[in-house]
């Protein structure tokens, strides 16, 4: 069993370094990194999660909970959720994954990621929880399965919610809903922002069965905001929700969203400022990167949003820095999850609601991070992501020269079917893999399969390479661009590795100038 160093959990109040804890958490089961991922109760064992949360004096409880899921979009909505909850004046918790930098991203107070300090105490605290619980024999008197990575930093971070004494927290489901360990809480409000296919192997091959999955979330009396689409998904959740009581707001039916395009719009609250030295050479890439805009020019989504009830409220001409129509989707569902707490009496301005949406900067979603030439970094890992990524990009850079792309993914994805979307639509591909997770597939692999599918298309229309690492790919694409448009796409992980590259170099433009 592993434990903490002996000098270092002697004690209550004795304090462990950051990289110890962090240790400690690496060395537990992470399904995020596992080749296999056993979407299963004796696996998943929601019991097991409480009982930590019981050891914890239950932090949960002591605050309210909006819990979202889908299959799509849920990390984009439940920032939204939380950027609209601060702006109105809520202090407020986002606990979201996988992270793309520092694992602290992860529990989040009003869009400040918490302390390396805060979190060595907090993985101490729960730690000493988790090893009198995993030396318990189980219930059939065979040891337990151990308690796992995502369980661990779940409770971390609604213990960390509790001491910083949130009003509110927004949980994002990890995966699936009914197993998810985030899945113990009793929330207000619940939402599922979209069901497409992806982590087949776990939820199932049809959509009727991954959204029973999601569906899992929906508690009696709780309302749940729908997002779903797809009739044969959305029949689901509305039956789940009958069965429990829960009064059920569809996108469609009970609020629309209209979608008005994206547009290059000036904000003068919004002026640069200089990374490195300026910045602060301790800020992890997220903020560099989103401090580096060359001007206060910025693309926005533009939407209205109305609720069809009669007198229902209306919003014309929102703006939010999340481009595309999925994004104005999953901003309609923010919306109404936020006028649900609203109706339970919360004070939330239309201020709140337009300033939270406008301003919120969320990571590796479409991300531009240059606009001339052209470069995104997109965390897209499904069918349907891409496809939305490939939307915005028409949308957003319509006379791109044209366009080459770095792709990297993992063993669970729909390889095929993310490579047939992407080979009809860029000039030259560089396949790769990343460095920082075990589930990636190799590039030979993806070459494999790319040339099959250009084979099955019956002409070659787009050149391929292979580079080893997403440096080497980087370098590769910034060498043969030119104007072209350059995105990089396939994976959180792949993401994470291209933003910190950018950042690394972007820090060393600013400190030679």
């Amino acid at each position: 069993m592993t434990t903490f160093p002996e000098n270092e959990m002697t004690l209550p109040c004795e304090a462990i370094t950051r990289d110890a804890a962090l240790a400690y958490l690496l060395q537990r089961i992470d399904y995020e990194r596992a080749p296999r991922f056993p979407y299963r109760s004796r696996t998943l064992w929601l019991e097991r999660m409480r009982q930590v949360l019981d050891g914890l004096d239950n932090p949960q409880n002591g605050y309210p909970i909006l819990h979202v899921a889908g299959t799509k979009g849920k990390g984009s909505a439940s920032a939204m959720m939380a950027a609209i909850l601060s702006a109105a004046g809520y202090r407020t918790g986002l606990y979201t994954s996988p992270h793309l930098e520092q694992i602290e991203e992860r529990m989040m107070v009003d869009g400040r990621p918490c302390r390396g300090s805060e979190f060595a105490a907090l993985i101490r605290d729960v730690g000493r929880i988790v090893e009198r619980l995993d030396a318990l024999p189980s219930d059939d008197g065979r040891p337990r399965r151990p308690t796992t990575y995502f369980e661990i930093t779940t409770a971390a971070a609604l213990l960390h919610f509790a001491r910083r004494a949130v009003d509110v927290a927004v949980l994002e489901v990890g995966l699936g809903g009914r197993l998810d360990a985030t899945n113990v809480c009793q929330p207000v409000v619940t939402a599922i922002t979209s069901i497409s296919f992806d982590h087949c192997q776990q939820l199932g091959n049809t959509l009727a069965a991954i959204a029973g999955e999601k569906a899992g979330i929906i508690k009696p009396g709780v309302p749940i905001v729908s997002g779903v689409t797809a009739e044969e998904a959305a029949a689901v959740i509305r039956e789940r929700a009958a069965e429990r009581g829960s009064v059920c707001y569809e996108i469609g039916r009970d609020f629309r969203v209209d979608y008005h395009g994206i547009e290059l719009a000036v904000d003068h609250r919004c002026g640069p400022i200089s990374a490195g030295r300026a910045a602060g050479a301790d800020q992890p890439a997220t903020e560099l990167l989103a401090a580096l805009e060359p001007s206060a020019a910025r693309l926005l989504t533009r939407l209205d949003y109305r609720e069809t009830a009669a007198g229902g409220t209306s919003y014309q001409d929102l703006a939010s820095r999340l481009l595309g129509c999925h994004q104005a989707q999953n901003a309609g569902v923010a919306v109404m999850a936020i006028h649900r707490l609203r109706q339970q009496g919360w004070t939330i301005p239309e201020s709140a609601i337009r300033e939270g949406l406008a301003n919120l900067y969320v990571p590796a979603r479409t991300e531009v991070l240059q606009r001339t030439p052209p470069v995104v970094v997109d965390a897209a890992h499904n069918v349907a992501s891409v496809q939305a990524l490939l939307t915005v990009l028409d949308e957003a850079f319509p006379d791109a020269p044209g366009r080459v792309l770095v792709f990297a993914t993992s063993r669970d994805k729909d390889v095929p079917g993310m490579l047939e979307c992407l080979l009809k639509r860029f000039d030259q591909v560089i396949l790769t893999r990343y460095r920082n997770n075990p589930r990636y597939v190799h590039p030979e692999e993806l070459h494999r399969i790319a040339v099959q599918l250009l084979e099955a298309g019956g002409a070659n229309r787009c050149q391929l390479s292979i580079e080893p690492d997403p440096a080497a790919a980087w370098s590769a694409a910034i060498r043969i661009a030119g104007e072209r448009l350059i995105c990089a796409t396939g994976s959180f992980f792949l993401a994470a590795e291209i933003r910190t590259l950018l950042c690394s170099e972007a820090i060393a433009v600013a400190d030679a100038s």
